[in-house]
């Protein structure tokens, strides 16, 4: 059974940091690729941040240069560190994983960035 674990929400100021990890289970994900989608009341679902296989990385505009994706393969585990947050980044975060035609969520976590 697959499961995508994610943790480190939670409420920050604007300016702050956080980092949240996907841990994953069931499938190495080394051989997918992952992603960050996140999802704030009245708007559609976004992508965020992703990472292939081979380490390749993209980046919704809004995120560039604050946020990075990055894989643990020994942890099985993907991270997304975000620095200087705003009020708009405040949405559920919810780890993907993919290959072919197989797709994976887990159940999010909240990220509320407000003084």
């Amino acid at each position: 059974q697959v499961q995508l674990v994610e943790s480190g929400g939670g409420s920050v100021q604007p300016g702050g940091s956080l980092r949240l990890s996907c841990a994953a289970s069931g499938i190495n994900i080394r051989f997918y690729a992952m992603g960050w989608y996140r999802q704030a009341p009245g708007k559609q679902r976004e992508l965020v941040a992703s990472i292939t296989s081979g380490g390749s990385t993209n980046y919704a505009d809004s995120v560039k240069g604050r946020f990075t994706i990055s894989m643990d393969n020994a942890k099985n585990t993907v991270l997304l560190q975000m620095n200087s947050l705003k009020p708009e980044d405040t949405a559920v975060y919810c780890c993907n994983a993919k290959r072919s035609t197989r797709a994976y969520w887990g159940q999010g976590t909240q990220v509320t960035v407000s003084s």
